[in-house]
């Protein structure tokens, strides 16, 4: 490891002295109180020791649930009866929603539960307080809509009530003692509420040395004296190494437990570097949902990561539900594996369903604070889950054409020169790419918005070199602002009283890049609105219409803060940290995204990439996987990690190609860039202190297969920008699990080393050092799969065994689609806009085959007034076609289709080509009969026309 010490933003105060150290990862600062500046390098030397030369996560700078002292007490909870009784005569009912109180017969609290029925299918349930001492918090600016519908009341005696959810057959069950939930469809019982009696809400109340009345009460027992000194511990102070958390509120807390007869697999809650589906926690740790940097992440534990989406989705052969628990705080998620015919409730289900064991999968949510406010989606497909799901929190922003490209990324490229010889480079060696990245030493002192007067002198004539070859470059800003009286950000911030605050009303001051800093408060929308106002070409100096965004660090990552990052004691405005944590990364990218946009007057889309992120992030740009590594491991680990986010509506992911820590060796290096032209966002990416392993470095042999991998993506770029349109427009992943589309195929729901890219490629990358062969599942009994680059034609619902050499990269496309694609590569997406299709058909085994073509602008937000073309593709009885999907759109193309490829076709004997005038010619054609592929050269239909194509 090395370790080096300076003295570059440090100082002496009193006998405190401050010192720099620049390990291999990251500048961590380190606090040597009364130690004179010859005894601090001693220390430092003593930490390298005990930190030791093997650089991997240091658990114990992160908190454990047994650490975490509301989940501790939480979890110490067993299943038993609910104290908790539905209060009937308290019941409130109107067309949209319905009201009810709640008692916790151990202590008399109240709470109030109010339930909704939303279109599509959704039942939304909150439960808060009845008369709280202080509101709790509920969290705004993550729901784009949310419409209640009819309720209404179809039975109720003295045990309970049962009310219609609007679609046949479907209802829930409001039992009284104890309280629970039960939501039904016919006989079958969807999902369960507090079934386990897990429901627990720590009420607010105050504190015992005030001299105000008090009552303490440890969930569901009356607590002794004994238990009550040992239940205090961690309710209104909580120490955590030397970090203290004031807990001005005292305890919070809040739990609710869900079951899911029939269940078996479930998925989601990122972000966790975890296989696909979730794993039981009984003999562990929970999963946990704290957005956090952590340095060199483990694989395959339920350690939080860098952002949290908090929602789950469950799958069988028979139907797909979702939970989106709505709460922004630190949050737990425990999973459990049951039989429910080991449970009074699992002996109903026998006796309806006439089965002696049911499979079960018991869920339970615990969150630090706030309410308890939950959307129950009911699918019952997949694809009614992601819409469902999308019309509460929105969907993927649809992103600028050239941001699907090839993206080039280190930390740093070292100046001007620097860019312009790596830029050169990719023509040199014949290797498209889109995007040439800076991270943080581009500034001036890692002062954002600023760039460096020696190294990067002349921003603008940099960025113009580049706009003059069509391509563009992403500059870093993060959201932590270096105290400095002559920064102009920082002093604006100050001014304007902009900054989170500490818990004694100062603005919260920690440390990370810049040295001391201060971290504006996002939460608020005049300070969000105001952060936008920067990125105007007149505020951000040197920027221009071909510079983007990159929002790192912000969980935000605090170096001496409680686990890397902000005291929850921190104050934003009403609110503790502790209550809008997780909210903060998906605020940063929303400001930043705004302010690209309205620099442009509102026309361009923006792109920004995030590290933190939340419900509701995939409005506003792109994710990445964080600071993984140069390990076979990480390369395998980024499949489930993008999968598990197109889950939950973010389709915009990928993993730093290469590695972001280490060396990677050449045949990972060329593997990672096979896997990563298949995924949605490619990008490489590498550490300040690893060699330079720009795509040519690696010699000719490597580099023809890098290129080669690159090109591929460029190839599918319209399809890649066509599904793109397709998850903006219906919430559906990009890059999905193969259960999304053969959903009643157990083979496939627990496979997270292949993917689909949207129904029709299938692709199992190559992610084992030394490999000879790999075995990919095909699924679909009725399907057929073409190998894209040989077109050998092979069944569904097999294991299928390929053998590989170091340039396959095993992709399929399925029997039955048409897909466009663009096969003259040139320098960027850009310089290919007006370049001709070549469409690739490939048939099904009833000679069928459909697909659509997609064309806009590539960069403005005009196809929102519909200025696109979108065709339907379909060929069938020997007839090719396209037709317009949107008759009312308005867009015209230059491009032209070149090529038609007919994947499992017989020979014709000629091809005719009729165009939307009547007119009629014929068309040249290869037929290669050990393929069955029929290649029809220059048909030259404009790509935006009406046309068929006829075999005979």
């Amino acid at each position: 490891t090395s370790i080096h010490t300076s003295r570059q933003n440090t100082g002496v105060v009193g006998n405190i002295t401050v010192w720099n150290i620049h390990f291999a990862s990251r500048d961590l600062y380190l606090f040597s109180l009364f130690l004179s500046p010859r005894m601090a390098p001693v220390l430092v030397l003593w930490l390298a020791m005990c930190l030791g030369a093997t650089w991997a996560v240091d658990r114990g700078n992160f908190k454990t649930c047994d650490q975490s002292a509301f989940c501790k007490r939480q979890r110490a909870l067993k299943p038993g009866d609910s104290p908790y009784r539905a209060l009937l005569e308290t019941m409130e009912l109107t067309n949209t929603r319905l009201t009810l109180q709640l008692i916790n017969d151990n202590n008399k609290v109240r709470l109030l539960l109010e339930l909704y029925r939303l279109q599509g299918n959704i039942t939304r349930v909150k439960i808060n307080e009845l008369k709280p001492l202080k509101p709790r918090y509920e969290v705004p600016d993550v729901l784009i809509r949310d419409p209640p519908t009819d309720l209404s009341v179809l039975s109720q005696d003295e045990s309970g009530v049962v009310l219609s959810l609007g679609v046949e057959s479907q209802r829930v069950i409001v039992s009284v003692r104890p309280f629970r939930l039960d939501i039904m469809e016919g006989h079958d019982v969807l999902m369960s509420l507090n079934s386990r009696g897990l429901l627990a809400f720590e009420h607010l109340r105050m504190r015992k040395d005030t001299g105000a009345q008090y009552t303490l009460v440890v969930f569901d027992f009356q607590a002794t004296k004994e238990e009550e000194e040992k239940a205090e511990e961690g309710m209104w102070e909580e120490t955590f190494k030397s970090h203290s958390d004031s807990k001005p509120n005292g305890p919070s807390s809040i739990s609710l437990d869900f079951s899911l007869p029939g269940v078996e697999h479930v998925y989601g809650i990122p972000e966790h570097a975890d296989d696909l589906k979730l794993k039981t926690t009984d003999n562990g740790d929970p999963y946990r949902l704290f957005n956090l940097d952590v340095f060199q992440y483990e694989l395959y534990n339920p350690m939080a990561l860098y952002g949290a989406v908090p929602v789950m989705l469950a799958h069988n052969a028979q139907r797909t539900t979702g939970i989106f628990w709505l709460n922004a705080a630190e949050t737990w998620v425990d999973i459990s594996s049951n039989t429910a015919g080991k449970t009074v409730f699992g002996k109903m289900l026998d006796y309806v369903q006439g089965s002696s064991e049911i499979p079960q999968t018991d869920v339970r949510w615990i969150s630090e604070s706030g309410i308890i406010d939950v959307f129950i989606m009911l699918g019952p497909t997949p694809k009614h889950v992601f819409s469902q799901y999308a019309s509460l929190t929105g969907t993927q922003s649809f992103p600028p054409l050239a941001s699907l490209g090839y993206h080039q990324c280190r930390w740093n490229y070292n100046d001007q020169e620097d860019v312009r010889s790596v830029d050169a480079g990719f023509d040199e060696y014949d290797i498209p790419y889109d995007f040439i990245w800076l991270d943080i030493e581009h500034t001036d002192g890692k002062r954002y918005f600023t760039w460096d007067p020696h190294k990067f002198a002349t921003p603008k004539e940099m960025l113009q070199g580049l706009m003059d070859k069509k391509r563009k470059m992403v500059a870093i800003v993060d959201p932590h602002i270096k105290i400095d009286s002559n920064y102009k950000i920082h002093n604006e911030i100050r001014s304007r009283g902009f900054y989170v605050k500490n818990k004694d009303g100062g603005d919260y001051e920690g440390w990370c890049w810049p040295g001391n800093a201060g971290y504006p408060d996002f939460t608020r929308a005049d300070m969000r609105a105001w952060w936008a106002s920067m990125f105007a070409y007149d505020q951000y100096e040197g920027s221009m219409e071909n510079l983007y965004t990159w929002n790192d660090m912000n969980e935000p990552s605090v170096f001496n803060g409680p686990e890397v990052t902000m005291h929850k004691d921190a104050v934003h405005g009403d609110w503790e940290n502790r209550d809008v944590h997780n909210l903060y990364g998906l605020y940063v990218q929303m400001a930043t995204a705004d302010g690209l946009v309205q620099r442009s007057g509102g026309v361009e889309r923006p792109f920004v990439l995030t590290r933190a992120f939340f419900a509701g992030s995939q409005r506003y740009g792109a994710v990445w996987t964080g600071d993984n590594a140069a390990e076979w491991d990480h390369l395998k680990i980024s499949i489930p990690m993008c999968l598990s986010l197109g889950l939950v509506g973010i389709s915009f992911c990928g993993a730093d190609v290469g590695g972001f820590f280490k060396s990677p060796t050449p045949e990972l290096l060329v593997r990672w860039y096979q896997t990563g032209a298949y995924q949605p966002f490619f990008r490489a990416h590498a550490h300040l202190d690893t060699p330079r392993r720009e795509p040519w470095l690696f010699g000719p042999e490597n580099t023809a297969l890098i290129r080669e991998a690159v090109r591929q993506r460029y190839t599918f770029l319209p399809y890649w920008y066509q599904q793109f349109y397709h998850a903006y427009r219906t919430g559906e992943p990009v890059m999905r699990p193969l259960w999304v589309e053969y959903t009643q195929d157990p083979a496939t729901f627990a496979v997270d080393d292949e993917f689909l890219i949207g129904q029709n490629l299938l692709v199992h990358p190559v992610t084992e050092e030394g490999a000879r062969g790999v075995t990919a599942y095909l699924p679909g009994k009725e399907e057929v799969w073409f190998d894209i680059h040989t077109f050998q034609k092979h069944n569904g619902a097999q294991n299928l065994y390929i053998p590989v050499t170091m340039s396959s990269i095993p992709v399929f496309q399925r029997g039955g689609s048409i897909i466009p694609r663009k096969m003259r590569v040139r320098r960027s997406s850009s310089c290919m806009e007006h370049d001709p299709y070549t469409l690739y058909a490939a048939l099904n085994a009833r000679g069928v085959a459909e697909g659509e073509l997609y064309i806009d602008d590539g960069h403005t937000f005009n196809y929102e007034k519909k200025e696109f073309i979108h065709r339907r593709l379909s060929f069938s009885n020997n007839v090719l076609s396209s037709v317009n999907l949107v008759p009312d759109s308005h867009f015209t193309t230059n491009s032209w289709i070149e090529r038609i490829v007919l994947i499992g076709s017989s020979k014709p004997a000629k091809v005719t080509l009729k165009t939307a005038d009547g007119n009629e010619s014929q068309l040249e054609f290869d037929f290669d009969a050990s393929m069955s592929v029929v290649t029809v050269r220059k048909p030259g239909m404009n790509a935006g026309a009406d046309w068929t194509v006829t075999l005979q």
